[in-house]
């Protein structure tokens, strides 16, 4: 099979159980974009953006596949649901400047370049590092989606955001939808990565070790 490969560097995690070919980054871009469209269907409906398990599946995503077959990943995932699939939180699809989520789609690109870059220098082989990089990788998401969803606010009448969030002020009701609900699951996520993927790191290795 043919070593040439869309992504380079030092291994990550899928590099460690599979060769890097073309066909396998074909491969790993779509499952990864396939896990998340997955997790996207596990949601609580809350307005103006709904909790998922995305958010997880991608930094997961990232982390495993480095930040070139992420990054792609995240692009078709964005693709497959702007051209239709029911792809998006809880089967949704279509144009995402209809949603107040759009920007934390797009954020998700982003998200999982940085923490495949950071899994490229060893950070998810330490507990430290994998909490760090999920939390990097999470403050990312949240700089390209709290200024969308500030935007989108803008557009809605004083009325709407009163019976929403009690306020008219977009900064606050920005805050109180889009992350209020959201800081303690994110620490969850990156704690339970934290254990997880060490973990599974220091169990591929003894299984190369235990080969030769």
């Amino acid at each position: 099979m043919s070593t040439l490969s869309v992504t380079a560097g030092r291994p990550t995690l899928a590099d460690k159980l599979l060769s890097r070919s073309i066909a396998t980054d074909a491969v790993l871009v779509a499952a990864g974009a396939a896990l998340t469209a997955v997790a996207a269907q596990l949601v609580i409906p809350i307005w103006p953006v709904p909790i998922t398990g995305q958010t997880f599946a991608v930094l997961l995503v990232g982390t495993a596949l480095g930040p070139i077959r992420g990054a792609l990943s995240m692009v078709l995932y964005a693709v497959l649901g702007i051209v239709g699939l029911p792809v998006f939180a809880a089967g949704h699809s279509g144009n995402l400047l209809g949603y107040t989520s759009g920007g934390f789609v797009i954020g998700f690109i982003f998200a999982a370049a940085l923490v495949g870059w950071l899994a490229q220098r060893q950070w998810d082989r330490k507990i430290v590092g994998t909490f760090v990089a999920f939390v990097a990788g999470t403050a990312v998401m949240y700089a390209f989606g709290l200024p969308w969803l500030y935007a989108v606010l803008s557009t809605f009448p004083p009325a709407t955001m009163t019976q929403y969030f009690g306020t008219t002020s977009v900064l606050q009701a920005t805050f109180t939808g889009g992350v209020v609900p959201f800081v303690f699951g994110d620490l969850i996520k990156a704690v339970l990565a934290a254990a997880l993927l060490p973990l599974t790191w220091k169990l591929v290795t003894r299984a190369d070790r235990d080969k030769k």
